[in-house]
C-alpha cells in the first residue's frame, strides 16, 4: 500500500480531531480580516472557534452565496483574505448551473492544493516511476491544472492533453508509454470507443491506473467495470470542488468507499432540508470546511453532494472516514419517477452495465406532477435497437420498478468534461 503521509492517515480518531482543531484555530486567526466572513459571522468570536465542535456556531456557506458576492462586488467579491497582489493563480468553475465562480490562490494555497492531490495520487499507487496523462482541455478549470501540479508534486512525469482531439490523445498515450490516465469516467469510456473504432488495443498499452473525477461514476460498479475491461487498468475515484479543494480519494484496497481527507478538511453530513446533522451511515448532504486555504476560505461549505459517511479502519490501514459508493448524486438532481426516488448516478450505473448501449441521453418530462423519463439510446455496432430496448426496460423494471420511454438516436454527443446527458423539457 502507498501513502502520502502514513502517520497522519492512520491516526486514531482523538488524535485526528486534535490535528483538525489545531488547523482550524490557525485558519480562524488567519482569516479574521476576511471581509466576507467577518460580515457573515457578525456576532461570532473568531477566537472562540477552537475545536471541530465549535464549527456549529458558524452558518453554512453556499456556492450561490459566493457567486452573488462576486456579482455584488466585482470581480472577486470580498472573498479574498489578502491584498490582490499576493494572488498568482486564477481559475473559475464551469458555470454549467449559472454564473461561474472565480477562484484565486496564493503561492501558499496552491502548495496546499498540490498536497491534497498528493493524497489522491499516492492513494492510487502513483510513484516517481509513473507518467501521468491528463486528458483535459484545461482552460480556466482548476482541477486540470491541479492534476498536473499534483503529479509533479509526487515526482511523476505529467503529460498535458490540452489542444488535442481524442485520436491524438490516444496516440500520445501510446507513444509516451503513459501509465496513469486522469480524466472524467465518461471521457475514459469515449476514448475506449474511439480506440475500438481505430482498432487500438488499449489493454496492451502501458496504462495501469485510471484516476477519474468531475462526475459520479468511477465508484459505480458497472462504470468501474466497463473502464477496467476497456483499459485493463485499476480504476480509482476522486472528488473535489474548485471552491473547496480536492477532498476525497480512493486507496489500493479492493473497495468502493472513498476516503475523506480529514487531514486537510472537516466533514459533516446534514439533512438538506433542515440542516441538522445526520447519524453515521445515513444519507445526507456533505458539508466541508477547508483547513488549508486561508486565501479564499470555505467554512461549512454545502457541496450539494449526497453521500453516506462511515467510520472505522479500511483494509489499507487508513482511519479517515469513508463514503461507500462515492458521491451518490446531488441533492438537487434527484428525480421522483412514478413515486420512486432515482439519482442520475444510479441510471448511469444501469446503462453502463448494458453491452448493447453505446451512449444515451435522458429527457425529463413532468407528468401529473412527477418526473417521467424519455431515454434516447445509441446502440453499439453489434446490437439492434430492439435488443437494447428490451434490456433497458428490463433493467429499469428490475432495479427501480418503473417504466421509461425509449427512442432510437444516432450521433449523441460525447463529453470531455462533465457529461450533460440530462435535459429538462
Amino acid at each position: 500500500m502507498h501513502f502520502y503521509n502514513h502517520a497522519i492517515e492512520t491516526l486514531d480518531e482523538n488524535s485526528l480531531r486534535e490535528l483538525q482543531s489545531e488547523k482550524l484555530r490557525a485558519l480562524m486567526k488567519e482569516i479574521s480580516a476576511n471581509e466576507f466572513y467577518r460580515e457573515k459571522l457578525r456576532g461570532v468570536d473568531f477566537d472562540a472557534i477552537k475545536s471541530t465542535d465549535d464549527l456549529r456556531a458558524i452558518p453554512f456557506t453556499t456556492k450561490t452565496e459566493m457567486v452573488e458576492e462576486q456579482l455584488s462586488h466585482p470581480p472577486y467579491g470580498r472573498l479574498l483574505t489578502y491584498p490582490l497582489s499576493r494572488y498568482l493563480y486564477f481559475h473559475q468553475t464551469s458555470g454549467t448551473t449559472g454564473n461561474p465562480l472565480k477562484c484565486l490562490d496564493t503561492r501558499e494555497s496552491w502548495e496546499w492544493w498540490k498536497k491534497c492531490w498528493g493524497y489522491v495520487y499516492r492513494g492510487a499507487g502513483v510513484t516517481e516511476d509513473d507518467a501521468v496523462f491528463c486528458a483535459f482541455s484545461f482552460g480556466p478549470y482548476l482541477s486540470h491544472w491541479a492534476g498536473i501540479s499534483g503529479a509533479w508534486h509526487v515526482g511523476a512525469m505529467s503529460i498535458a492533453g490540452g489542444g488535442m482531439n481524442s485520436e491524438q490523445r490516444l496516440q500520445t498515450i501510446l507513444d509516451n508509454r503513459a501509465t496513469v490516465l486522469v480524466c472524467t469516467p465518461t471521457y475514459a469510456l469515449h476514448l475506449a470507443e474511439v480506440a475500438r473504432l481505430r482498432r487500438i488495443d488499449l489493454r496492451s498499452s502501458a496504462i495501469r491506473i485510471g484516476i477519474f473525477a468531475g462526475e459520479p461514476g468511477a465508484s459505480l460498479p458497472n462504470v468501474r467495470r466497463a473502464i477496467e475491461e476497456a483499459w485493463g487498468a485499476r480504476v480509482f475515484d476522486h472528488a473535489g470542488a474548485t471552491e473547496a479543494g480536492a477532498w476525497a480519494y480512493d486507496c489500493e484496497a479492493e473497495d468502493t468507499a472513498m476516503h475523506l481527507n480529514e487531514a486537510e478538511f472537516i466533514f459533516e453530513v446534514i439533512d438538506s432540508e433542515t440542516g441538522s446533522a445526520m447519524a453515521e451511515g445515513e444519507l445526507g448532504e456533505l458539508v466541508i470546511t477547508s483547513l488549508g486555504r486561508a486565501a479564499m476560505p470555505a467554512l461549512r461549505y454545502r457541496t450539494g453532494d449526497t453521500v453516506r459517511m462511515t467510520r472505522g479502519p479500511c483494509a489499507c490501514g487508513r482511519t479517515f472516514a469513508r463514503i461507500p459508493g462515492g458521491v451518490l448524486g446531488r441533492a438537487d438532481d434527484m428525480m421522483i419517477v412514478r413515486g420512486v426516488n432515482i439519482y442520475p448516478a444510479a441510471i448511469d450505473d444501469l446503462m453502463r452495465g448494458l453491452s448493447s448501449v453505446a451512449e444515451y441521453e435522458v429527457h425529463i418530462r413532468r407528468v401529473a406532477g412527477l418526473d417521467d423519463l424519455l431515454i434516447k439510446i445509441e446502440t453499439t455496432d453489434a446490437a439492434s435497437f430492439d435488443e437494447a430496448e428490451r434490456a433497458v426496460l428490463k433493467e429499469f423494471r428490475n432495479r427501480f420498478n418503473v417504466r421509461v420511454s425509449l427512442e432510437r438516436a444516432e450521433g449523441l454527443p460525447r463529453y470531455e468534461f462533465k457529461a450533460r446527458r440530462y435535459k429538462r423539457r
